[in-house]
């Protein structure tokens, strides 16, 4: 969890000197584009998830909680809060944020299914 909010805190640029984000410049995405990679046949595929929605992908169902990013650069810097749950033993496989620009920072431990979050929605 520690390694989450260290992310998190990198991520907005709260940790540097001179050029740190304030907290009001952070704003909330309608949404999130989501790259889901199936290792077994390589084939890729993007998903566009609302806030509050799921999606799913192969075995995969994908809940978006909320996709944050620092105010004029919802690609880069974008955050969202995910939870992917198998879809057929119901077991949760990842609960947390996961950074778009440090997508292995906090990445979903799959053998078959790879998800990383692209940019949020802004309409």
């Amino acid at each position: 969890m520690r390694r989450v909010c260290a992310a998190l805190i990198l991520a907005c640029g709260l940790a540097t000197g001179a050029g740190a984000q304030q907290v009001g410049e952070v704003e909330q995405g309608t949404g999130a584009v989501l790259r889901g990679l199936d290792k077994v046949n390589a084939s890729t595929a993007d998903v566009a998830i609302a806030s509050g929605a799921s999606a799913e992908f192969g075995r995969l169902h994908i809940r978006l909680k909320e996709c944050r990013y620092p105010a004029g650069d919802a690609a880069g810097d974008a955050y969202a809060f995910l939870i992917i749950t198998d879809a057929m033993s119901g077991e949760t496989l990842f609960s947390g944020w996961m950074l778009a620009s440090s997508p292995a920072l906090n990445p979903l431990e799959h053998p078959r299914y790879d998800i990383w979050v692209l940019r949020c929605k802004t309409e």
